[in-house]
């Protein structure tokens, strides 16, 4: 029986709620539940559709991973009694998001190795993990479902140049890809099978969550428990109740009939209001959202760590997915999301109990996007505008190792900026892509430039730290409904680093990755500009981009 206290909670608009009450009904017809219960890919396409029969292994894979939680826990424990101060992921995307929400959300416990997740290709981040560890005590996790993709391999030869021993580290790669070859040949202490039946994004309680999971001491046994919950969690929904009785409908699929009708109504900014307990939580369910959603002009695009405002600063293209903390109430946050659905935008609640409800949260997350697909007529498990970027950052590599140099591209003046922006308006979304080093300081400045757009027009607004989000929204921006708006913030540190092996620094990777997204962008006639923060004095990028803030303000 579902828990009542997590009931999902749906405020709609009168307008709006036929629309989603049509969508709902059709999914009674077609058993759109039986469907996905029964792992029947025909819910989305015919069974010759590629990557579609082969990517259902995340409907089963949390009872599955329950039969290797105790061998799991035993090697972690192991880990940690080897006197392993620190673990380094080194992944992307799908390989790091989830693991980088576990360590946000359970922190460190004292008799475990601390978590760094490192997922960028920016000199100064790989420096300071660098510097916070001693290389000969910590495990490194190298992370990646193909085995082939740039940035842990990339990753992998820095730290291997530093440690050059089988015994610190393990990969987490699907069976017989490059990486498990690799993993053979540098005499790596264990390699875990990933399920090939799985998409990245949808890999979150398989090993690539898991396995990080167990070495900080999370209890692997209640998140994977916990997931079968969201099978049984039920919605409350007197709002569209009278036209079709939808509150018979699980909350996954609810959800996810619910938000493709919302978008097909012009609702396509799903808005994400996220309690203090669930740091990074907006991060996962950005890649999930927008990856499985934003291809063939279609889709919904996730709106994570967005400065909440007031109701009347934003458009009627946004619905808001207000999740909380039952048992950390924030009764000031419940007033803000009530105040949303009294002005009338739509307001769906889905309770949680933080952090060791994560598994049931992963899963219903999953299970409402892939339904979602199925609403919006498309496959949710592949990403078939991922690889536009990958290919133009290698031809740009390719350039370089030829020429020794990469292709000039010019900043945005005044007047560039003041024509990206001024088209800024409902149903548009400016994208703000930052190939810098993540900091507190540096979201801080961002969080006010983000407001400042978004006050001044309405527009929603995102965030991406590149090359991260190349493996998330980078999808939605190049495959979803042609809204976007792009603006590329470039930081380089003073100092570069070294990718042994290869005839170009991490600094230059960077770069021809962020100028690679930018052509691409360009070639689909999206409007995009580029600003390098040279961040005055000390170079200090805060600095730069409140700088920045404060011009667009007076031109907005």
């Amino acid at each position: 029986m579902s828990d009542p206290t997590l009931t999902v909670e749906v405020r709609l608009p009168d307008a709006l709620k036929p629309a989603v009450a049509d969508k709902l009904a059709r999914a009674a017809e077609e058993d759109v539940a039986g469907k996905l219960a029964r792992g029947d890919a025909t819910l989305w396409g015919p069974p010759s559709t590629p990557e579609l029969a082969d990517r259902l292994g995340w409907l089963t894979i949390a009872e599955r991973m329950l039969g290797q939680a105790d061998e799991l826990t035993a090697f972690a424990d192991g880990a940690a009694a080897s006197g392993l101060r620190d673990v380094v992921l080194l992944g992307m995307g799908g390989s790091s998001l989830a693991p980088e929400v576990l360590r946000r959300c359970f922190g460190h416990r004292p008799d475990r190795p601390r978590l760094h997740v490192l997922d960028s290709t920016d000199a100064a981040t790989v420096r300071a993990v660098e510097q916070t560890i001693d290389p000969q005590r910590t495990f490194f996790l190298v992370s990646s479902k193909s085995g082939g993709t740039i940035e842990p391999l990339s990753l992998f030869a820095r730290f291997w140049s530093l440690v050059g021993q089988g015994s610190n580290f393990a990969a987490i790669t699907d069976p017989g890809s490059g990486l498990e070859k690799l993993a053979q040949e540098h005499g790596f202490r264990r390699v875990f099978a990933g399920d090939p039946n799985i998409g990245g994004r949808y890999s979150a309680l398989s090993a690539f969550g898991i396995v990080p999971a167990a070495l900080i001491g999370a209890d692997i046994d209640a998140l994977l428990a916990g997931a079968e919950a969201a099978w049984q969690a039920g919605v409350s929904d007197a709002s569209t109740q009278s036209a079709g009785g939808a509150s018979e409908h699980p909350a996954g699929v609810w959800l996810g009939a619910a938000l493709s009708a919302l978008a097909q109504a012009g609702r396509d900014k799903l808005t994400f209001v996220i309690s203090e307990s669930l740091p990074g939580l907006g991060l996962w369910l950005e890649q999930l959202v927008a990856e499985s959603t934003g291809k063939h002009g279609t889709g919904i695009l996730p709106v994570a760590d967005e400065p909440l405002g007031d109701p009347d600063v934003y458009g009627e293209d946004r619905v808001f997915a207000y999740l909380p903390d039952i048992d950390a109430p924030n009764p000031a946050l419940d007033a803000r999301a009530q105040a949303l659905a009294d002005a009338g935008h739509p307001v769906i609640t889905v309770p949680t109990r933080g952090p060791g409800d994560l598994g049931r949260v992963f899963l219903l997350a999953e299970l409402a996007v892939a339904v979602a697909g199925w609403g919006l007529q498309i496959n949710p498990f592949d990403q078939p505008n991922v690889q536009q970027a990958k290919d133009a950052t290698n031809r740009v590599l390719a350039g370089y190792e030829t020429t020794h140099e990469l292709p000039a591209v010019h900043d945005a003046d005044d007047g560039a900026l003041r024509a990206l922006l001024a088209g800024a308006s409902p149903p548009s979304y400016v994208a703000i892509m930052g190939y810098v080093q993540p900091s507190a300081g540096f979201d801080a400045a961002v969080s006010e430039l983000r407001a400042a757009i978004r006050n001044a027009t309405k527009a929603t607004t995102t965030f991406g730290y590149g090359p991260r989000f190349l493996h998330s929204t980078g999808q939605f921006h190049k495959g979803g409904p042609k809204t976007g708006r792009f603006l590329q913030l470039i930081h380089d540190g003073p100092e570069d680093v070294e990718i042994p092996g290869k005839p170009f620094t991490f600094t230059t990777l960077k770069n021809a990755q962020a100028i690679g997204d930018l052509e691409t962008l360009r070639s689909l006639g999206l409007p995009a500009e580029r600003v390098r923060l040279q961040g005055g004095a000390g170079g200090d990028p805060v600095n730069a981009l409140r700088a920045l803030t404060a011009k667009i303000k007076e031109m907005l």
